[in-house]
């Protein structure tokens, strides 16, 4: 009897535990379709969040008009008249997406119009700490206020009609990335509820998740736009410089050039003034990159235009020098060699602009040549003053025109390969009795075997007389 009881006993128990446990289950199931639910939502409105933003990005107004769209959003979702956002940089608030009138213009003056808005709020920058909305960045904490008419804060915009405001900081790797602002419940004089906070904070993510997207776009369109730009002065920079070396009679040339950036502040080139006389110019415009680029073609176009009416080298430079002052800033200067060969009488004319010498490798011995010559574009005519050294090549003869790029590049201790190592450089060169281009290697390649870093653009030009 008693064992049938215990038997009993313990069927019953083992129902009773199968009951609890069905029953946990099914309450553990529901609570995962909830909360599966709940996961659903989310993705769904993230999901409708990132399109409208998406569309709005494709429209005229681009990143701009998208923010813009945010905020409309954000207000549809927590039933606010309006919505600001704000984004930080530098502990500064600027004003990104506003929808409905923008609650935080100058109360002295009328609210700004649609077409009024975009330049207000591009001037308008709120540092942490001031005002309602700079103390939210500050703080880091958000707020609800049921009746911002009564709170001390919105005293500068009385007028402008604070019913309710609420306010959520955004934080990314615990700094202030921003902050929204929704104000006044839509179609009433009601306060916001708590349950209209809670889910101001929870767009905030989404606000923020957006505000990420914006600036990868703008960067990447950045980035673009600065290719668009390198392409262009690459294509510059290419139509710059000659696609072959003359044959001057009795005179070789070989040239070589190596920038430190996509483009070249250095430049090259071989114009013909007559039947007898070839210009062989190398300038180097100050700085690197593209502005270096730009001032060198304005540089060449200018001294290709005036060698129709070329009289002497110093007239030359004197009339470079004076549209290169008129047509350019103050801060921007070229300095420029140039070698006039003359092949019915092997004569070559030296001038420069501010430039390195002229070295020359004659019978065995360097020589160099350094003429008076002031920067380009630097000063007016009545101060600038340009001499020419005149020589009569015998055969062998090398001359070597080079930008400081070379003679400047320094080692790991910040020693400069200098224009004395240079001059040995291309006399051993010489005297080796290489032509022109394996001249030209070997100063290049011991540039590079010196250098730590390249800092600045390298070009050579090498004059041979055969």
């Amino acid at each position: 009897m008693i064992l049938h009881i215990l038997t009993g006993c313990v069927a019953a128990a083992a129902v009773l535990v199968i009951a609890v446990i069905a029953v946990f289950q099914h309450r553990r199931l529901r609570m995962l379709h909830q909360e599966l639910a709940e996961v659903q939502a989310k993705a769904n409105e993230i999901g409708s969040f990132l399109s409208r933003f998406s569309s709005g990005m494709q429209g005229s107004d681009g990143v701009v008009g998208a923010m813009h769209g945010a905020a409309r959003y954000v207000a549809e979702q927590c039933g606010a008249a309006s919505v600001a956002i704000f984004e930080a940089r530098d502990e500064m608030l600027t004003v990104i997406g506003v929808y409905g009138p923008y609650p935080f213009s100058d109360p002295a003056l009328p609210p700004p119009t649609e077409r009024e808005l975009p330049a207000m709020l591009a001037a308008r920058h709120i540092p942490f700490g001031e005002s309602f909305v700079g103390e939210i960045a500050g703080h880091q904490v958000p707020e609800l206020i049921p009746h911002a008419d009564e709170d001390p804060r919105f005293a500068p915009w009385k007028g402008r009609s604070f019913r309710s405001v609420m306010a959520v900081p955004m934080i990314r790797d615990g700094l202030t990335a921003g902050v929204v602002v929704a104000v006044d419940c839509r179609g009433g004089s009601g306060s916001f509820l708590p349950a209209q906070f809670e889910r101001l904070k929870l767009l905030s993510h989404q606000v923020m998740l957006v505000n990420n997207l914006r600036l990868a776009y703008s960067e990447i369109s950045n980035r673009e736009r600065i290719d668009q730009e390198l392409n262009f002065a690459l294509r510059l920079q290419q139509s710059l410089l000659p696609h072959s070396y003359p044959e001057w009679g009795c005179f070789s040339i070989l040239a070589s050039t190596r920038s430190v950036k996509e483009v070249n502040g250095d430049f090259y080139d071989f114009i013909q003034i007559d039947d007898d006389r070839l210009l062989v110019l190398l300038g180097d415009a100050a700085g690197t990159g593209v502005p270096a680029c730009l001032l060198s073609a304005m540089a060449r176009s200018f001294a290709r235009a005036m060698t129709d009416n070329f009289t002497t080298l110093p007239d030359f430079l004197q009339a470079l020098n004076r549209k290169l002052r008129r047509d350019s800033s103050a801060d921007r200067f070229v300095t420029m060699g140039c070698c006039l060969l003359d092949r019915r009488r092997s004569l070559l004319e030296f001038g420069r602009a501010g430039h390195t010498d002229l070295i020359c490798f004659i019978h065995g011995h360097l020589r160099m040549l350094s003429p008076e010559g002031t920067m380009l574009g630097m000063l007016p005519n009545e101060f600038a003053a340009f001499e020419t050294i005149c020589l009569s090549l015998e055969p062998g003869t090398k001359t070597l025109m080079f930008s400081d790029g070379l003679s400047e590049a320094v080692d790991g201790s910040g020693t400069e390969f200098g224009a004395d190592r240079l001059a040995r450089t291309f006399a051993e060169a010489g005297a080796d009795g290489l032509p022109p281009s394996e001249i030209v290697e070997r100063i290049t390649g011991a540039v590079r075997a010196y250098e730590h870093e390249q800092t600045d653009d390298q070009t050579v030009v090498v004059i041979a007389r055969n």
